[in-house]
């Protein structure tokens, strides 16, 4: 009984501190919260007093009820991370991690795979972007939160996970068995095109020295005396804002990145660093797959006139997650703003749109594009023959 007042005491001393920073300036807001926790009391006291298996993980019951109220926000990106599982993140964010190398999402409440790592298992089994993942290792996805579903697919190298699923054409899930093995995200690859047009393809904005691999290929750009540039963000599936905001400065000399608007509409403003690296004609590639940090520098670079964007609408993927760590090392994920491009484009509704839209690639092309650009090889991939075509006419 003792740790039984000690976990619902100190719920109740939790719920007395929240309600009462909430009277203080919502009034009728914070009775009726008071009411509700006042509920979530009674229901953790009967499952402590009397659920039949008297062994409950206090851990596992708390982590629950935290996932719980996330999960009623309708927000996939706003969710709660076990130790365990933020670890994982924080290695993740230095480049290297154990899994199948898949950016994944939440597109029309499925998941989906935003895209795959080039080079990685997911790419090498034939995983597409917009691929939905409906079965992990026979468990159906519907309503299975998106942190799930990441830690479902994550493992130990050496081993596999087995995937349903589905995309037009097929009639029933298709099951993939996809190798785990230790991913090393190499942020950028870098070849010189034909007529002096450098091509960089930028991979993700997760890896923290993104900015300086994208700017070692910039000056190889130059030492090759490149008169253009395209930049390749299809299949990327973003990482971190100041990733983006860095390697957007290194184009634009002054003026707007990307602004972020809260809950009460107040606006931050993030504004150019002025380290411009290149000057010449540029060309974006994007598609379907480009979210969040790549909507972010192609919306910088649209709007500041200071590049073309080809491809098709991008993802449309949006908001700002501030990341609480918590006592025991958990964290907490919550969605705090939204971006809007520099000239106030909600990138959430409508993604960043193409200033010359080409389809997307054929399959060949598609499975070209996951590997650097070889300069006989670019017919087949009328996104990138299209991106060359304009950027010759600029130069």
């Amino acid at each position: 009984m003792k740790k039984i007042r000690h976990l619902v005491v100190g719920a109740v001393i939790i719920a007395m501190i929240y309600t009462a920073g909430f009277s203080i300036g919502k009034g009728r807001a914070a009775e009726d919260l008071d009411t509700k926790l006042e509920t979530f009391l009674d229901v953790l006291g009967l499952i402590k007093t009397k659920y039949v298996e008297k062994d409950i993980d206090n851990s596992k019951l708390v982590y629950g009820a935290i996932k719980g109220a996330l999960e009623s926000l309708d927000d996939p990106y706003s969710r709660f991370l076990e130790p365990k599982a933020y670890s994982e993140m924080r290695v993740r964010l230095k480049g290297t991690y154990s899994g199948i190398g898949i950016y994944i999402g939440m597109k029309d409440k499925m998941l989906t795979v935003i895209s795959p790592i080039p080079g990685t298992p997911a790419d090498k089994e034939g995983l597409k972007a917009k691929d939905k993942i409906v079965e992990i290792e026979g468990k159906n996805t519907k309503d299975m939160a998106l942190e799930e579903a990441v830690s479902m697919i994550r493992g130990k190298a050496g081993t596999k996970v087995k995937l349903g699923i589905m995309r037009p054409g097929f009639k029933e899930p298709k099951i993939f068995n996809v190798s785990r093995e230790k991913i090393e995200i190499k942020s950028t690859s870098f070849k010189m095109l034909e007529e002096n047009i450098a091509y960089i393809k930028l991979n993700t904005f997760e890896k923290q020295s993104a900015p300086a691999e994208f700017k070692n290929a910039l000056n190889a750009a130059k030492k090759k005396k490149a008169r253009g540039l395209i930049i390749d963000l299809r299949g990327n599936g973003g990482g971190l804002l100041d990733n983006a905001i860095q390697i957007g400065s290194m184009f634009i000399k002054s003026g707007i990145i990307v602004m972020t608007v809260d809950r009460e509409g107040s606006k931050e403003i993030k504004y150019s660093s002025g380290d411009v690296q290149w000057t010449s004609p540029t060309v974006v590639l994007v598609d379907e797959s480009s979210a969040s940090a790549s909507e972010i520098l192609a919306g910088a670079l649209q709007d500041n006139k200071t590049a073309t964007i080809v491809g098709t609408k991008s993802f449309g993927k949006a908001s700002v997650q501030s990341v609480r760590v918590l006592s025991d090392d958990s964290a907490v994920l919550l969605t705090i703003a939204k971006y809007q491009t520099p000239n106030g484009t909600d990138i959430s509704k409508k993604g960043i749109q193409p200033d010359v839209f080409v389809a997307e690639p054929t399959e060949e092309a598609i499975a070209l594009k996951s590997e650097p650009v070889k300069p006989e090889k670019t017919e087949g991939d009328t996104q990138l023959t299209k991106a060359i075509e304009v950027l010759k006419a600029k130069l």
